[in-house]
């Protein structure tokens, strides 16, 4: 059974994100993404840049094995950038792996961030799709970031550059079963929740006994769980409930001034992939420590 792609505007308010359990044709893409598409770089572009559109490099990605999963666009705030703005794509690779990812809990996930207006280079990172609460991870330290210039061949450096990534994917495996198996107690589940607290509202507000503004949450609220498949005490079934709570918000909550309130989901592309990243490092320095 296929399931209609999902359109998310709840992402942030300027930023539109498409999820699918099939592959995104071109057209569903375009709807949510059209700066993929762009029809050349930005005018504050210089000659020296070269421009490819996204959408052909995403091609030559998917004449190698690359499927996109999930697109998002940020928006912009100066008139007529919007074409041109930062976006992202979440791909999968078909070989080995099609007919096995229904019966996995995750799937490894190349991500692909750029932009036509000189905000972003070409950039490669790791990621992971837990399928149960369609939760995308980015991994931390495990794999080597990949940043390609608007320079050159783009095309050929950045498939390139997805086989790299591809081909760390099992010490990523490693880490993640590693996470899996190591069990933590009530009190290092809080402490874990209280630094991914700092990471998400600052450190100032969850030190809130010198008067500063308190997080919304607790501690506690980030390690509850939304459904039946997160209830554990794994450091990887932590990890998960946090950071869903953390990127996805929507929990209750009060406000500096005491009035009910309910967090909000992050909103930035930037800022989902830098908060998902440092979650995915704070969970590895817990299992360091635990080990």
């Amino acid at each position: 059974m296929h399931t209609m792609p999902t359109l998310a505007t709840r992402f942030a308010r300027n930023t539109r994100v498409l999820r699918a359990d099939e592959p995104l044709t071109e057209d569903q893409m375009r709807c949510a993404a059209p700066s993929i598409f762009a029809a050349g770089k930005h005018a504050s572009r210089s000659e020296r840049y070269t421009y490819i559109p996204t959408i052909e490099v995403l091609r030559g990605l998917r004449r190698e094995g690359f499927e996109p999963f999930m697109v998002a666009q940020g928006g912009s705030r100066v008139e007529g950038k919007a074409a041109y703005t930062k976006h992202m794509i979440r791909m999968r690779h078909r070989g080995g792996h099609a007919g096995a990812l229904q019966a996995r809990a995750e799937a490894n996930e190349i991500i692909l961030i750029n932009s036509h207006d000189g905000a972003s280079s070409y950039q490669m990172l790791a990621g992971m799709f837990r399928f149960v609460c369609c939760n995308g991870l980015v991994v931390g330290d495990v794999v080597e970031d990949i940043r390609i210039p608007h320079k050159g061949n783009i095309q050929g450096e950045v498939i390139e550059g997805a086989f790299r990534v591809l081909d760390e994917f099992e010490a990523v495996g490693e880490h993640t079963e590693a996470m899996k198996a190591l069990q933590l107690d009530s009190p290092e589940e809080v402490a874990f929740a209280t630094a991914a607290l700092a990471l998400r509202f600052g450190e100032r507000a969850v030190a809130d006994t010198c008067g500063h503004q308190p997080a919304p949450v607790t501690a506690e609220q980030l390690i509850e769980a939304r459904r039946p498949e997160d209830i554990g005490h794994s450091l990887w079934h932590t990890f998960q409930r946090v950071q869903e709570n953390v990127i996805r918000g929507g929990q209750p909550g009060r406000s500096a001034q005491g009035r009910r309130t309910q967090t909000r989901p992050v909103g930035s592309i930037d800022r989902g992939v830098s908060l998902n990243r440092a979650l995915w490092m704070l969970a590895e320095e817990m299992r360091k420590l635990k080990a």
